[in-house]
């Protein structure tokens, strides 16, 4: 299947979704809920807590607080709301760039067709089992396939690699997620690529102001601002139901786009019955041929107050954070709503065999900031007392659209997300770990547990714990 625009598709489309977005009606939500009063901005994070999805005005008001002691209760209200619902877990997952040919100009992208410093890679078998088997012995076990957007990269070639990922077997390690970021497919595409079994589809808009999209994107299929927009509709056509938004924060004013991911997100309840299953909100950073205007470049403040509205705006929703933020950040932010994190990364063209010291911008799609191993991860997640998560049982066990809903909704989800995050840290500190992080990981577990009441089932998780230490591996509830 072609990923190349098809005008036929693309009318269809463009009438499908006339009024999905319309920028004139977030402008004026925008502007009717500007300076909301202290009272304002408690009923709706009253409101949140409740775990509510707030509408489109109620988030206006949040993102239009700005006196210090609105955006504390914010943030303090986000930390409450997603211990609530996700615990104390993270999820951990990696970026492997599979290949950057691109036929699109987009002006923020290394991978852009004009950047003529970039050095075009398209991985092999032989690369591909090289880099998953490197990923592997760091103990990784979910993955984020990544590809620039080229009529090389279609749904076969897609599918082709996904298996070549679940085929490779290191020692105890084996991918058991493979998500993809990838261009847009019509629905025979995603239909291929759905039958190789894919987790999350991830297509972001980058920006939902149509002016500013049209301005970056030069030349190119992603170009077309509706075929884009529909494309996670026709995802969910081809049976797809776990799909991934996201914005390019630093493209346009960030009130209007956390206000159209929310956008996005009615969409699909109203039309699919089920929200995206994750939201992305990476800021834009340096890139080979980085062409952008900074005039709307998000401030360290506005980014973290923005994550935590995101937060109580969609409560059951996981929302992503990457290493294109440093530490520092990653670390607050962690705290207000952030559920999948990537660890270990390196977006260099087979970076994890390079073992190179220095990032070259030349041969990424932009800069990453957070260069931490995932075991320096690990750790210090441990020591925050986060619990790291590499789990993949919702997926396997078809807990996935509507039905991860029923679940997750009503918060039941967490029966199965903390021992199942418990069960596959035991298994990264018996196969990966360190002495020290082992001992800190095992504390952790330990301390975990004596928050059961229920000893019947402490006693089920305690069996498949001393399985783990004992060999097995992949046990879950």
């Amino acid at each position: 299947m072609s990923i190349i625009y098809h005008t036929q598709q693309y009318k269809l489309a463009d009438k499908a979704m006339e009024n999905f977005i319309d920028a004139d009606e977030i402008h004026e939500i925008l502007h009717s809920h500007q300076q909301p009063t202290m009272e304002q901005v408690n009923e709706v994070i009253a409101r949140s807590l409740t775990k509510n999805r707030l509408s489109l005005a109620e988030t206006a008001i949040l993102v239009n607080a700005n006196e210090p002691e609105m955006v504390e209760a914010i943030k303090t209200a986000a930390k409450q709301l997603k211990e609530q619902v996700y615990g104390k877990r993270i999820v951990l997952f990696a970026p492997l760039y599979i290949g950057n040919l691109c036929i699109n100009d987009c002006a923020y992208c290394g991978f852009r067709s004009s950047n003529k410093k970039q050095e075009r890679i398209t991985l092999g078998k032989q690369d591909i089992i090289n880099q998953v088997t490197a990923l592997e012995d760091a103990g990784h076990k979910r993955l984020i396939l990544v590809y620039g957007e080229h009529p090389r990269y279609d749904a076969r070639f897609i599918a082709d690699t996904v298996k070549m990922v679940y085929g490779v077997k290191s020692g105890n390690g084996e991918i058991r997620r493979v998500n993809i970021n990838a261009a847009p497919l019509d629905v025979e595409g995603f239909k291929i690529v759905k039958e190789a079994g894919i987790g999350t589809y991830q297509i972001f808009q980058e920006t939902y102001h149509r002016p500013t999209y049209e301005k970056v994107h030069l030349k190119g299929t992603k170009k077309h601002f509706d075929w884009r927009l529909a494309s996670l509709d026709r995802a969910q056509e081809a049976g797809i139901d776990d799909v991934g938004i996201g914005a390019l924060f630093g493209l346009y004013d960030w009130r209007f786009e956390v206000l159209g991911l929310l956008r996005h997100v009615n969409h699909f309840e109203a039309v699919y019955n089920v929200g995206p299953h994750t939201i992305s909100f990476p800021r834009i950073q340096s890139a080979s041929g980085f062409e952008v205007d900074k005039q709307y470049a998000v401030s360290d403040a506005d980014f973290t107050k923005l994550v935590a509205v995101l937060r109580l705006a969609v409560p059951y929703t996981g929302l992503i954070l990457t290493a294109r933020e440093p530490g520092s950040i990653r670390d607050e932010i962690l705290q207000y709503g952030v559920s999948q994190i990537d660890g270990g990364t390196n977006i260099e063209m087979k970076g994890y065999t390079s073992h190179k010291e220095q990032q070259n911008l030349d041969h990424e799609q932009f800069e990453i900031c957070d260069n931490r191993t995932l075991n320096e991860v690990m750790e210090e997640l441990v020591e925050d007392g986060y619990i790291p998560s590499f789990c993949t049982a919702c997926y396997r066990l078809k807990r996935t659209g509507e039905h991860f809903m029923e679940f997750s909704v009503p918060g039941f989800i967490k029966r199965f997300c903390q021992p199942n995050a418990l069960l596959t840290l035991a298994e990264y500190l018996e196969d990966y770990a360190p002495p020290a992080t082992k001992e800190k990981g095992y504390k952790l577990i330990e301390d975990s547990l004596r928050d059961y009441d229920d000893e019947r089932f402490k006693s089920k998780l305690n069996e498949r714990l001393e399985r783990i230490k004992a060999g097995e591996r992949d046990l879950y509830f």
